[in-house]
């Protein structure tokens, strides 16, 4: 056993989360995909399955009320909110990210006022945020204007409506300074939208405590919810009757089986919700978000860092020099839960790992990008990877 697979036992045996990957489905693969898929819990599929044949199958419309089903936007959106650091009632779940992004930004730009011309976005942020943005501000009469994280400060003015940022850069896994930009931003008089995509699950938020107005989240990711499961909005407490939604649908309005003419939003959180949520991915989720019973978030980000350490340094243990560069800050308090390596013929050697059984994912034109997902990741899958990495470098 060489030294660095030493190491990842005795890593695994002081492992605080070891027992959580009983509660996967995982196979014999070491799964760094995490990021872009969570694995499936195994509570799902016996929760699916009751949902499909008892409460739609034998229950049909009564389950809106004698299942949940109805409350479910709301209730599962307080299950997520200890997760981000937020309090109960700030949270609604459903619709897409992408949805959720239109309607967060929008509604940023309503509160923010007439007054205000111009939205900043992330330059480097995932492409859909941009093309959300994009339309956001030719629908709201506003100027789009892209700039870095690391720039906002300085663009920052008295014409700054809202600021979109993503937390976690999906391509490097560097992390933005959530509460300094906040607080850059509210200094602007302008208000703060955060994509919480790659942080959620992962790390502390904190969106409560730094202030944040509006965020918005997958559930697919670090929280395991399965492909296509709902997004979330946050909407902060004190801006919930100012939040204008550019989608009001019949699940957001005071009476919705009032079935009036005229739109009258529902108060709180509520009035982020647009049409029918899709009950089967809802409940899904939920059951998914079981295995957080017991976890503090605290303890999975001790474990992330720990996790890409190890990758770190196994990486520089059996990669050959100058083959891969991280494009992950060294620094804690700017890295995520992902590394990304920059590597000629990425797409090829991410190939070859995968047939090797080394799951991570390839992003054009040369980023190798491994995410680590705490709950079901060890120390020896670290160590397998990195070594599987070397091999097939040479």
């Amino acid at each position: 056993m060489s030294d660095l697979a030493f190491k990842a036992r005795e890593l695994d045996s002081g492992d605080p989360l070891a027992d959580k990957r009983a509660e996967f489905v995982l196979d014999e693969a070491v799964y760094l995909d995490g990021n872009s898929l969570g694995a499936l819990p195994a509570s799902v599929p016996g929760r699916v399955e009751d949902v499909v044949r008892r409460q739609w199958g034998e229950l049909r419309i009564r389950s809106w009320d004698e299942s949940g089903w109805w409350t479910a936007p709301e209730r599962i959106g307080d299950r997520i909110a200890p997760l981000v650091g937020a309090g109960a009632g700030q949270i609604v779940v459903g619709d897409s990210t992408s949805v959720n992004v239109f309607k967060a930004l929008v509604g940023a730009v309503r509160i923010a006022g007439d007054d205000r011309s111009e939205i900043l976005v992330d330059a480097t942020t995932f492409p859909t945020d941009g093309y959300i943005a994009g339309s956001a501000a030719r629908m709201t009469g506003r100027t789009l204007r892209p700039v870095t994280p690391a720039e906002v400060p300085g663009a920052l003015s008295d014409r700054t409506a809202a600021v979109l940022l993503n937390h976690v850069d999906y391509r490097t896994g560097r992390l933005h300074d959530l509460p300094a930009l906040t607080a850059a931003v509210h200094a602007a008089g302008a208000v703060a939208v955060w994509d919480l995509c790659h942080s959620a699950g992962a790390l502390p938020v904190g969106l409560d405590e730094h202030g944040v107005d509006l965020a918005v989240g997958c559930t697919y990711k670090y929280l395991n919810g399965g492909p296509g499961s709902p997004a979330y909005l946050y909407v902060r407490r004190d801006l919930q009757d100012r939040f204008d939604s550019p989608l009001p649908g019949w699940n957001s309005h005071a009476e919705p089986f009032g079935m009036r003419p005229g739109y009258e939003p529902a108060e709180g959180a509520v009035r982020g919700r647009v049409g029918t949520p899709d009950i089967l991915s809802m409940l899904a989720l939920e059951a998914a978000l079981e295995v957080w019973e017991g976890v503090s978030v605290e303890t999975v980000r001790a474990k992330s860092l720990a996790l890409t350490d190890f990758f770190l340094e196994c990486v520089a243990a059996y990669v050959r020099e100058g083959r891969v560069e991280s494009l992950t800050p060294v620094r804690h308090e700017e890295r995520g839960s992902q590394v990304a390596l920059r590597c000629e013929d990425a797409g090829d050697v991410m190939r070859r790992l995968v047939e090797r059984g080394v799951v991570g994912d390839f992003r054009r034109p040369d980023v190798l990008r491994f995410g680590f997902t705490p709950l079901y990741v060890g120390f020896a899958d670290v160590e397998r990877a990195a070594r599987v990495l070397g091999e097939i470098l040479g």
